[in-house]
């Protein structure tokens, strides 16, 4: 027999689990001594709940896998409440394990009872989470957690929370465990019906000549295989290739056929292809084309090409631009049909033709505001920072970046080569988010650099979690873009007036002081030219570093395209 937390523990770690995320309380006492007897998980203890929701988010992104996180009910768990959010809106699977009172306490005013009788827990978590249920009965635990599990790994994956009373950690599980995980490897069905309609469509011909494809990628590309496809039939059919902000990484940024971002803070490529009058057909990948995907909507009415849409989402398929075509189901599978239609390539006179059209399109920069990338002078450009900091940085390191103004920056001027190596959570988009969700990465990807990309208003929010990274010697880079301002905010507010520019000033904190106070080394940047070296002694220095990057605020981000969409939605970016 087990007890019901060993139970639990047990089976994350068949699952494939090898961190728990947690803050301690009283209401999860009874796992304390479970950690200790139950091998194979190694817990990581937060400053704050939000923060190790965060971490669990970041650990699921990076691992392929999910992650888990434990607090208390009440406090604990609405301290969670906008990492959930931020790992539902992302499809980002994480269990969610809160502690209650008791059964017999429920109701009786017990201290934290946020049980049905009162706050009601699960009822809170319902709205952030693809399943919210409370377990008040320990021979119920094993189909709860299965049931659980399922869920969360079922398309769309997301959030799941689970309220355990306290006589279901104390008491006996009883039944073996036997996981789910296997019967959920990342495999989706696709319908084949509309996949062969599209699939006749990318071959047919244009005017007596093979049609000009263009293909936007999105986060359904994201694992590795369906990335290393995406490649193949680009090469093999000569097919640019865009993607989405949230998948930059998705194809190398410094591959011929590559066009970098379209959308927000893309690049000038991405625009031109797709809004090209000669464009034939634009194959959109696993993308659910939102906002900011979407150049603000406007890809509904500038782009002339016949659309192609596959996506897992049924609701997103059709809801946000006209299509030739929807093709319910994932990128990865439509990936493997065409690799069998396209088999032999396309001739040499339509990959030539294809060639000659992604170098017209090609034929102009591809950034805005290139001089950025090397501006002399105080205070350090966003953009020359970004810039120092991919010179140096390993190319398959992994970067987290945060909400803010540095989010266009990194964006547009960053380079991305790797799946998997730069990862944001880009539709919720809670400041502070990247850095307690770096220490889950960092646990996932052992053998990897990660750094973060930030600024001080997320200091402000989740800089605290810096001690848990450095507590547990994790060697990660935060490098602060500090501009003693709520960047993208103060750009438009110090428009307004004195008052609005003064609502959205921060005071100019040291944050590499801030750094070794909680155990971490701290670096401080002044000067453009010690970017690069300082960056190198903060990944050399073998532990948890900040670089306090004393930026300019006074800079426009390189959202130009983006902004232009906006205007015309009379929406204030």
């Amino acid at each position: 027999m087990a007890q019901g937390t060993d139970f639990i523990l047990r089976a994350l770690v068949a699952e494939g689990l090898d961190h728990l995320f947690m803050v301690p309380g009283g209401l999860v006492d009874p796992f304390l001594p479970a950690l200790g007897r139950v091998e194979g998980l190694t817990p990581i203890v937060a400053a704050h709940e939000g923060g190790a929701a965060y971490m669990a988010d970041g650990y699921a992104r990076a691992s392929g896998g999910f992650g888990a996180v434990l607090g208390i009910g009440g406090p604990g768990l609405t301290n969670m409440a906008t990492a959930v959010a931020a790992a539902k809106t992302d499809s980002s699977p994480v269990l969610v394990l809160s502690g209650e009172v008791a059964r017999t306490m429920e109701g009786l005013g017990a201290f934290q009872d946020a049980s049905q009788a009162t706050l009601d827990d699960t009822a809170v978590m319902k709205p952030l989470t693809r399943l919210s249920a409370t377990v008040d009965d320990v021979e119920t635990l094993n189909h709860w957690l299965r049931h659980a599990l399922t869920t969360m790994l079922s398309r769309p994956r997301g959030p799941v929370h689970l309220s355990l009373a306290h006589d279901v950690l104390v008491g006996d599980a009883g039944a073996a465990y036997a996981p789910v995980s296997p019967f959920f490897a990342d495999v989706a069905p696709i319908s084949l019906p509309q996949a062969e309609a599209a699939l006749a469509t990318l071959a047919a011909t244009q005017d007596g000549r093979a049609p000009r494809i263009v293909c936007l990628a999105g986060a359904g590309v994201r694992d590795p295989v369906s990335a290393a496809r995406l490649k193949q039939m680009a090469e093999r059919l000569a097919m640019p290739v865009a993607t989405t902000l949230r998948a930059k990484d998705v194809f190398p940024e410094d591959h011929p056929l590559s066009l970098g971002v379209f959308g927000y803070a893309g690049t000038r490529h991405a625009t031109a292809a797709l809004f090209a009058d000669d464009l034939d057909v634009l194959l959109v990948l696993g993308s659910g084309l939102n906002e900011r995907d979407t150049m603000h909507w406007t890809l509904r009415d500038r782009v002339k090409a016949a659309t192609i849409h596959v996506n897992t989402d049924m609701d997103e398929l059709t809801a946000h631009c006209d299509v030739a075509h929807a093709v319910p189901g994932s990128a990865g599978a439509f990936l493997e049909l065409m690799a069998q239609r396209f088999a032999t390539g396309a001739s040499e006179a339509v990959l030539a033709e294809r060639r000659a059209f992604v170098e017209a399109i090609k034929a102009g920069p591809r950034l805005y505001d290139t001089e950025n990338c090397a501006r002399p002078g105080r205070p350090i450009h966003p953009a020359t920072a970004v810039t120092a900091l991919r010179r140096v940085f390993p190319r398959d390191g992994i970067v987290l970046i945060d909400s803010g103004a540095h989010r266009a920056f990194m964006g547009h001027y960053w380079e991305a080569y790797e799946p998997g190596t730069y990862v944001s959570a880009t539709n919720l988009g809670p400041m502070g988010w990247a850095i307690p969700a770096a220490v889950g990465v960092q646990c996932a990807r052992t053998n990897q650099r990660v750094a973060v990309v930030t600024g001080d208003g997320c200091m402000h929010m989740h800089g605290i979690e810096i001690q848990t990274a450095a507590r547990h010697r994790l060697p990660i880079v935060y490098v602060v873009l500090n501009n003693a301002a709520l960047g993208n905010v103060w750009l438009r507010a110090h428009t307004e007036g004195p008052v609005p520019a003064a609502l959205t000033s921060l005071p100019d904190h040291d944050w590499a002081g801030f750094s070794r106070a909680l155990g971490g080394e701290g670096f401080t940047v002044t000067e453009p030219s010690a970017l690069e070296e300082t960056f190198a002694k903060a990944l050399a220095c073998g532990t948890t570093a900040v670089v306090d990057v004393k930026a300019d605020k006074d800079c426009p981000t390189p959202v130009y395209d983006f902004a232009a969409g906006a205007k015309a939605w009379s929406y204030h970016e």
